[in-house]
């Protein structure tokens, strides 16, 4: 059965010792490590990417606590799961020590409804939790079961951390691949450790994969080289999840480097996402919501190439549609940037929704009927064009807003030039 088990399976850190990665949480002396040394576990939720040690570390936990230990899968357990272990737990004959340690794989995918039946237990001690997850759980956990847990963040293993992983497996006898006479290159071996993007389960199984598919050679040995890697892999990976976490992040990075004026960052996570597969045309949508929040008046042209953007990869598609959807991004990232026009909206829309703001003007009003003429609709108003330079002083805002002034131009690229023509119709206006 264990032959039969995957390398990754099998390979497993027993102890903390063993454990690769994770200094930060796992190191001597560190939080998480004085608590399983000490056998002091309390409730825990273990959050990161996917191969990074999560469920490794609740084995661990599993081995060396002298709590009953159980585990569910939130993909196919219920309520009533839980209600059984509780119940379990309090069975003096099943469990003395009247303390069980719950370990809940991927807890994000519990409802509303399977997390509430955990709070009570977990709040009087009953259950000890280890919930494990790929989502942000400030996002995805019951936030009263956050309260109650330390939250470990877990990073993507190093390429140090994934290569000594790589070797412990090569030359284990007993779980891993040491019965096998192998020879492995050394660049080989750093292609795989830089290939598997941090997930140390991805590297396992790309190696027993090379090594179960490779034929012995003339010397007797199985010869592990760069091409052997490389076709293991076929596609590099990459973690992100067009629903999950990975994809806010990404899409907030471009963002924020479009903003910051930074094309080679823009165009990297542009490229990630792409690589994994997102939705063109959402990211068209952030390009033009950028060009117009980040860029503005500074350079209006920008929201055009983005809006022509999003029609031009609606027509196309993939793969030629990512030219397209770079031109725009590197745009928007090297155009003067001004956020004047939004804050001007935001401003404007606090005010409408928290003050007394006042009727439209009569004079901006339109007279459709003879009766609205004889209230005073359009009395008084003064046609623009029909005054020098298309400017007449008038009021345009309510009497309670008088004065008031929303959008406050930069001196960043074109707008300086409407900063410098408004500085004169407001100067005038007064």
């Amino acid at each position: 059965m264990a032959e039969k088990q995957p390398l990754a399976y099998r390979m497993c850190p027993r102890t903390i010792e063993e454990f690769a990665g994770q200094e930060h949480i796992v190191g001597p002396g560190k939080l998480l490590y004085r608590m399983i040394k000490a056998d002091r576990i309390t409730s825990i939720i273990l959050y990161g990417p996917p191969g990074t040690g999560k469920t490794s570390l609740a084995r661990i936990i599993a081995s060396t606590t002298k709590s009953n230990f159980e585990k569910l899968n939130a993909v196919t357990a219920g309520v009533a799961d839980i209600k059984r272990i509780v119940a379990d737990s309090g069975n003096p004959i099943l469990n003395p020590g009247g303390k069980t340690v719950l370990f809940v794989d991927e807890i994000h995918r519990f409802n509303k409804a399977q997390q509430d039946a955990l709070l009570p237990y977990v709040e009087n001690g009953t259950i000890v939790l280890i919930g494990a997850t790929t989502e942000n759980p400030y996002f995805e956990v019951n936030k009263a079961l956050i309260s109650r847990s330390s939250v470990f963040m877990l990073k993507p293993l190093t390429n140090e951390n994934i290569v000594k992983l790589v070797r412990n497996a090569l030359v284990d006898k007993e779980r891993g691949l040491g019965n096998y006479d192998l020879e492995v290159e050394d660049y080989a071996l750093h292609y795989l450790a830089e290939s598997c993007n941090g997930d140390g389960r991805i590297a396992l199984n790309a190696i027993e994969l090379a090594v179960m598919t490779s034929p012995l050679r003339e010397d007797g040995k199985i010869h592990i080289d760069l091409g052997t890697i490389e076709e293991c892999f076929q596609k590099k990976a990459i973690t992100f999840d067009k629903s999950g976490d990975n994809h806010y992040d990404n899409i907030s990075a471009m963002i924020k480097s479009m903003r910051g004026s930074d094309p080679d960052a823009a165009v990297f996570y542009l490229a990630r996402a792409l690589y994994a597969g997102e939705d063109i045309e959402f990211l068209a949508r952030r390009i033009i919501i950028c060009a117009s929040e980040d860029v503005g008046m500074a350079n209006p042209s920008a929201l055009n190439v983005a809006v022509a953007a999003a029609e031009a990869v609606r027509m196309i598609g993939m793969p030629e549609a990512r030219i397209i959807l770079a031109q725009a991004a590197v745009m928007v990232a090297t155009s003067p940037k001004s956020n004047a026009s939004y804050m001007a909206i935001n401003k404007a829309i606090e005010d409408v929704s928290s003050r007394r703001t006042g009727d439209v003007p009569l004079h901006l009003r339109n007279a459709v009927t003879p009766g609205m003429k004889e209230l005073g609709y359009g009395k008084g108003y003064k046609y623009a064009h029909d005054y020098a330079g298309n400017f007449v002083k008038q009021e345009y805002l309510p009497e309670e807003m008088a004065g008031t002034v929303y959008y406050e131009p930069t001196s960043n690229g074109y707008e300086n030039k409407i900063k410098e023509w408004l500085e004169k119709v407001r100067k005038n206006k007064t």
